[in-house]
C-alpha cells in the first residue's frame, strides 16, 4: 500500500521539477523546431502554390502565342494558295486565249485555201465539163 509520510511531498515537488527542467531543456526547443519547421513547409507550400500558379498562366500564355501563330501560318498559307490559284488562273487564261487565237488562226487559213481550192475548181469546171461532154460523145466540142 501506498503510505503518505514525508517522502511523498518530495517526489510531487521532484516530479515537478523534472517536468519544468525537462519543459526547459527538452520540450520547449523540440517545439520551436516543429514550429520552425511548420512555419517553412508552409512557405515552401505557398511557393509551391504560386510556381505552379506562374506555370499554368505561362503554358495558358504559350498555348494562346502558339494558337495565333498557328492562325497566321494558316491565313499566310491560304494566301499563298490564293496567290497560287490566281496566278494559275491567269495563266490557264492566257494559254487557252493563245489557243483560241491560233485556232482561229488555222481555221482562217483553212477556210481560205478550201476558197482558193473552190475557185480553182470554179475555174477548172468548164474545162472539166467540156473533157467529160468528149469523152461522153466520142467527139470534141
Amino acid at each position: 500500500m501506498i503510505t503518505i509520510d514525508l517522502t511523498m511531498p518530495i517526489q510531487i515537488v521532484n516530479i515537478l521539477i523534472l517536468i519544468v527542467i525537462m519543459n526547459i531543456v527538452l520540450y520547449r526547443p523540440i517545439r520551436t523546431i516543429l514550429a520552425e519547421r511548420e512555419k517553412r513547409i508552409s512557405g515552401l507550400e505557398k511557393d509551391v502554390d504560386e510556381f505552379n500558379k506562374n506555370a499554368r498562366l505561362r503554358l495558358e500564355e504559350f498555348d494562346a502565342k502558339l494558337n495565333d501563330a498557328r492562325s497566321r501560318a494558316k491565313a499566310e498559307l491560304d494566301a499563298a494558295r490564293g496567290a497560287a490559284q490566281a496566278a494559275g488562273a491567269t495563266k490557264v487564261a492566257e494559254i487557252r486565249k493563245e489557243a483560241d487565237s491560233r485556232k482561229s488562226e488555222s481555221l482562217a487559213r483553212i477556210q481560205e485555201q478550201i476558197n482558193q481550192a473552190g475557185a480553182e475548181l470554179k475555174g477548172q469546171v468548164n474545162g472539166f465539163a467540156a473533157e467529160m461532154a468528149a469523152k461522153v460523145l466520142g467527139r470534141a466540142l
